[in-house]
């Protein structure tokens, strides 16, 4: 019976290393990767337009046409550019039963209706194209991925095809993972053209935050001063209105990322099941916690440095030496507060303390910490000790304002204290979450994650017997 189908060509079993791999195009990603196969142990023939002027390949691989470079080799890398695929048709006899691998991106999403590699695929039928290394730089394969991105996204519709060059990408010191078919190329394609994709959320808050905070408290400290005394303390700008604003945006988005685990905890409450779909906004915030906490903890280093410069300041060596010399002016002795003395070592020590939990958190969230550690380790450290470090933060907040909020005085234009602004997300967090532990929630929310479900009234009437 004929068939309409291309004939399946058997490709050869991989139990060592291609004996040589072939290289259409002589570009920077071309001579990375030939160098990159050449220290791995195989050899290389180049396919080129003009093999004489090819000058600046690496030393001991081979330059010739591409139909001669075509049967060299079972794996032909196309490290050209889609607009030149054109000489793939006149290759067509030479190409048969090759598998292509498609390296190639475009410069943005949408320049066409298929993929690249879907493309080739339509140019060469008798040849299997696969896309891969097209996430790979060339300073990638120059360091042999230790410095830069070690994943090798494959797709292709022959698993024998894909499995060949899955051997070779871990050949180079790579890890490969199979996207699925040739349908995957054009998600693949548009990875390289997203600019950090999960980073957008998280950077459009903090700018928000701070530009907010930021201009909040220039209302508050020095325009007031400027309409009400006519005070110029614009030079306050630089130092105290910064550090105002770090460590209130620091605080606010450590909260942020707790934030959509409680809201997701009631969700499931309420629903009575894990098995229903969290809001697309609500699973959009929990994909982006990482990089949450991430600014978050950069905000609060820069509360830190700023915090450390303080006492060498101008404004406050200028201040303090005014002040002790009216002391002396006047005879007056500076008398010992214990009060103000445990609530300033208390403030200081829920500071250090929350910044060293802070940077621990920090730091178990980089792959390379995260992937030593099992799930119940990394679930312990990243949300029990995460609390820990959002209550100890909060109280550092909380013995910084003291009894500021009872002084009438504070409130500049009716508007209170900033760092009053910074308790609201946390105080709700933590609320939340208190409420989560009890007994009575946790044992509830313990049994939906592990599978139960809430019977509606319908299923529970439909269920009973009839009675006769």
């Amino acid at each position: 019976m004929k068939s309409d189908s291309v004939a399946m060509v058997a490709l050869p079993s991989k139990t060592h290393k291609q004996e040589t791999v072939c290289i259409f195009g002589t570009g920077d990603f071309g001579i990375s990767l030939g160098l990159r196969l050449l220290q791995s142990g195989y050899n290389v023939v180049y396919g080129s337009r003009d093999p004489k002027n090819s000058k600046l390949l690496p030393k001991g691989s081979k330059v010739m046409t591409h139909a001669e470079a075509a049967h060299e080799a079972q794996v032909i890398f196309v490290a050209v550019q889609r607009e030149h695929y054109g000489f793939l048709s006149s290759l067509a006899s030479d190409l048969d039963g090759k598998v292509l691998v498609d390296i190639s991106n475009n410069l943005r999403s949408g320049m066409y209706t298929e993929s690249n590699a879907e493309y080739m695929s339509t140019l060469v039928p008798a040849a299997t194209v696969v896309k891969a290394f097209n996430t790979i730089s060339a300073w990638a394969l120059q360091s042999g991925g230790l410095d830069a991105n070690r994943q090798v996204l494959v797709c292709g519709d022959r698993a024998d095809a894909k499995q060949l060059v899955v051997d070779i990408a871990q050949a180079l010191g790579f890890s490969a993972l199979d996207k699925g078919s040739l349908k995957a190329a054009s998600e693949l394609e548009d990875l390289p053209l997203q600019l950090f994709p999960l980073w957008r959320l998280p950077l459009h808050i903090a700018i928000g935050l701070t530009a907010f905070i930021f201009f909040y408290v220039l209302i508050r400290d020095v325009i007031y001063e400027g309409v009400t005394n006519g005070k110029d303390i614009s030079f306050r700008i630089m130092i105290s209105m910064a550090n105002k604003a770090f460590p209130i945006v620091a605080l606010v988005m450590l909260a942020l990322c707790y934030l959509p685990g409680a809201l997701a905890g009631f969700l499931q409450i309420y629903n009575g099941t894990k098995y229903r779909r969290f809001p697309d906004w609500l699973d959009r915030w929990m994909l982006c916690r990482k990089q949450l906490g991430l600014l978050a903890l950069a905000f609060a280093f820069l509360h830190v440095l700023y915090t450390l410069v303080i006492p060498i300041r101008y404004y406050v060596v200028y201040r303090r030496n005014v002040y002790v010399i009216s002391l002396v002016k006047d005879n007056i002795t500076y008398e010992f507060d214990k009060t103000a003395a445990w609530r300033y070592d208390s403030y200081f020590s829920m500071g250090i303390l929350g910044f060293v939990l802070f940077v621990l958190l920090g730091i178990t969230s980089f792959p390379s910490v995260s992937n030593s550690l099992n799930w119940r380790e990394f679930r312990f450290v990243q949300s029990k000790l995460g609390y820990i470090t959002l209550l100890l933060c909060t109280l550092h907040t909380f013995l910084y304002g003291w009894n500021k909020f009872l002084k009438p005085h504070v409130y500049k234009w009716w508007m209170p204290p900033a760092y009053m602004l910074s308790l609201v997300v946390p105080c709700v967090v933590l609320i939340l979450k208190l409420i989560l532990i009890t007994p009575c929630v946790d044992n509830k929310v313990t049994r939906i994650r592990q599978g139960w479900e809430r019977r509606s009234k319908t299923s529970q009437k439909t269920s009973q017997p009839l009675m006769a």
